[in-house]
């Protein structure tokens, strides 16, 4: 049995010493895994990175048992940024959620778009700003809405509004740019706020449940802007 798809690389582990095994979030098949059989050859090798977007032609036995993918190269993403650390960073940070987040063999056309919006939100002038608000749109699709406009309150201290959200234990204050989006050229402490809150909710309501560890790529990501 085959079929063919289009699909983003989400994550690759080395099988062995000339193969790898790939996840990709394709368009018609969601998330799915197989063997890429000779992918450390010059001829693929090169365009095998997280983030790119490939043409996939996957064949299996049956169900049960990974079959394996033959690719082409659709848009080589990825190597427009091998010079700019952070924005690659976030790209694999994103992947990583996509692979956390989605179900196994079950298409989604959302999360697809979200994906194709990402790269429209890398080059923007507020990219990391857009990017965290890309975070909480996934979370929305996979059912974990975070309406934060609906929940916090405002105080004036110092003559600045200042949002935040309480609890029996706790206050928490929130970047003021996730409720009044209209805020530009953000500090890279309002940034860093951001990023921690979306974490914290991401593994509170989301990872610990299901016995996840925090994704490493995003830790990396948040620590660029410490």
């Amino acid at each position: 049995m085959q079929w063919d798809d289009i699909g983003y690389l989400i994550s690759k582990n080395k099988y062995n010493e000339n193969s790898i095994i790939a996840e990709f979030f394709t368009e018609d098949h969601g998330k799915c895994s197989g063997i890429i059989f000779g992918a450390t050859s010059k001829k693929i090798k090169n365009y095998l990175q997280i983030g790119n977007k490939l043409h996939l032609n996957y064949n299996y036995k049956n169900d049960a048992k990974i079959g394996y993918f033959k690719v082409e190269i659709f848009k080589a993403y990825s190597p427009l940024y091998f010079e700019n650390y952070r924005k690659l960073t976030c790209i694999i940070s994103a992947m990583n959620l996509i692979k956390l987040l989605t179900v196994d063999n079950q298409a989604n056309v959302e999360i697809l778009k979200l994906i194709d919006q990402f790269y429209l939100i890398i080059n923007h002038d507020d990219w990391v700003k857009e990017y965290i608000f890309w975070e909480l749109k996934l979370l929305g699709l996979v059912g974990y809405n975070l309406e934060l406009s609906k929940i916090a309150k405002f105080e004036i201290s110092d003559n600045k509004k200042k949002y935040f959200v309480k609890s029996n234990l706790e206050k928490k204050y929130i970047p003021n740019f996730l409720i009044d989006r209209h805020e530009k050229n953000l500090d890279k402490k309002n940034l860093s706020s951001g990023l921690k809150l979306v974490g914290d909710f991401l593994e509170k309501n989301i990872l610990k449940p299901n016995n996840i560890n925090y994704p490493i790529a995003r830790s990396h990501f948040i620590d660029l802007f410490k």
